[in-house]
């Protein structure tokens, strides 16, 4: 009685375990060719997960590091107006490094919010560092003020080693920590009308007296796509040799926004990189 009792037992968690692993394999959200390393979607509406992929593991983030630096530097800046003017050494080591820039030029006059807009719609790195040392007075410093931040919102896989998000094995960041973050940031005014900026003129400066023009990465990108029963009103791109393609975007779906993350879709070739973030953003949103 008590092996026939074994047997009945093994036979039903055989059936149990096959049978979530058909509930996995049959989910909506598994897409069949996906490239990403990790995803996360939210429903920020209804303050939800909708969907999750290796969405606690920690990697490197490339220019996703941007978004912890937009809101340490809203945390630390009263007006945005204020002139805050572009690093030289910054500036030098973001071209050494053939780093993203948003067009701005050493000592360059400029603004915090122009800083800031360049930080997030161009990814400029010029721009993430110069912010830094006008906050905080050095980079070090400024990133002490980002690990903060991220203790103080639980972000228990997020870890920042610098401003602009180069590659660096202390610089990482899980999905879910990211659509956390950019939960809380958007309830920032500021934070949120620059996170959906499409693009932007920066303020009449020493350098470009008709002041320097910024478009979104994420917008730019999206030019070529279809957007159907969707739309993504705003985002942050990030690409390095470790971190992969990564794209973090906010969307509007029948009254409903969501966050949505992807991670980590490899490349090859800089000057040929493959879409695949993008496809699979735009298919998830697809099928919520």
């Amino acid at each position: 009685m008590k092996k026939k009792y074994i047997i009945l037992l093994g036979l039903c968690l055989i059936f149990l375990i096959g049978g979530l692993y058909f509930v996995k394999r049959d989910s909506k959200f598994d897409l069949e060719d996906s490239k990403s390393k990790a995803v996360y979607i939210y429903n920020l509406t209804d303050n939800k997960k909708v969907y999750g992929k290796n969405e606690n593991k920690p990697l490197p983030m490339a220019s996703l590091t941007k978004i912890m630096t937009l809101l340490v530097s809203l945390d630390h800046v009263s007006d945005l107006g204020d002139l805050a003017p572009v690093d030289y050494d910054s500036y030098m080591r973001a071209v050494s490094e053939n780093a993203s820039m948003a067009g701005f030029l050493a000592n360059e006059t400029t603004t915090y919010r122009d800083l800031m807009y360049g930080t997030i719609l161009a990814s400029g790195a010029e721009a993430a560092d110069s912010l830094a040392i006008n906050v905080a007075g050095s980079i070090d410093s400024f990133v002490d003020l980002m690990n903060e931040k991220a203790g103080e919102l639980n972000l228990e896989n997020t870890s920042y080693a610098n401003a602009d998000g180069m590659d660096d094995k202390r610089n990482f960041q899980s999905a879910k920590d990211c659509a956390m973050l950019i939960k809380y940031g958007l309830e920032d005014g500021n934070f949120r009308a620059i996170f959906t900026k499409r693009d932007y003129l920066s303020q009449a400066t020493n350098e470009h007296p008709d002041g320097v023009y910024i478009e979104s990465t994420i917008f730019s990108h999206l030019k070529d796509y279809g957007e159907n029963g969707f739309e993504i009103i705003g985002g942050k791109s990030g690409t390095t040799d470790e971190a992969g393609l990564c794209w973090a975007t906010l969307a509007e779906k029948d009254g409903k926004e969501y966050i949505i993350v992807v991670m980590g879709v490899s490349f090859s070739d800089i000057d040929d990189l493959p879409d695949a973030h993008i496809r699979e953003t735009l298919e998830y949103l697809e099928r919520i």
